[in-house]
């Protein structure tokens, strides 16, 4: 499985051909906003913990989570700024974002695509990541396999095509290592209400 490496800068291509298109940049916003969104959204989202159930049991889903409407007038000030910076930077018209809060190394998502009736066909999804550096693992379903690996870091921006849903799976594994609180936001164009 292929790593990509944390020194590199700019926008990097890491898929682009007829399974879609993923794109990463990993200093989309400097430190010192990064710091100062994670810290206003941390305090200032109404995180809540969710029960699935699974296996004949319901069990703790593995992180915290909130989700708003853009365009929404209950839409915390805290999420304004992020939103605006991703929508002006991937020129599309979000009006959904998808918040995760991961405390720590046990908190996690298992590789899954984006439901495809919760998306408008043809629009990106925008993930912005602020806090710890968490890994992402990102794999083909089909022949040829695919499989790489994608450190997330503070301030950066993930941009995966509409197709991509539909030719790989991406999550965030549990990981061992000392990792501190990870603010996901998912930006997404959904269908009307």
């Amino acid at each position: 499985m292929a790593q990509l490496a944390l020194f590199e800068s700019g926008p990097r291509l890491l898929v682009d051909d007829a399974t879609g298109r993923i794109e990463y940049t990993p200093e989309f916003v400097g430190a010192a906003t990064a710091a100062r969104w994670f810290a206003a959204l941390r305090e200032a989202i109404p995180w809540r913990g969710e029960r699935r159930r699974m296996y004949d049991r319901d069990v703790d889903v593995p992180r915290q989570h909130a989700a708003f409407r853009l365009d929404d007038a209950s839409l915390p000030a805290a999420l304004r700024e992020p939103a605006e910076r991703v929508c002006a930077a991937v020129g599309a018209p979000f009006n959904g974002a998808g918040l995760n809060l991961y405390r720590d190394g046990r908190d996690s998502v298992a590789p899954h695509n984006d439901h495809l009736y919760e998306i408008v066909e043809g629009f990106p999804i925008a993930l912005l990541t602020l806090g710890s550096t968490r890994r992402m693992t990102i794999r083909s379903k089909a022949r040829p396999r695919r499989a790489f690996d994608v450190d997330l870091e503070a301030g950066s921006l993930l941009v995966m095509s509409y197709e991509t849903q539909l030719h790989y799976d991406h999550g965030i594994p549990k990981t061992n290592e000392p990792v501190g609180e990870r603010i996901s936001i998912a930006f997404r164009v959904k269908p009307p209400a």
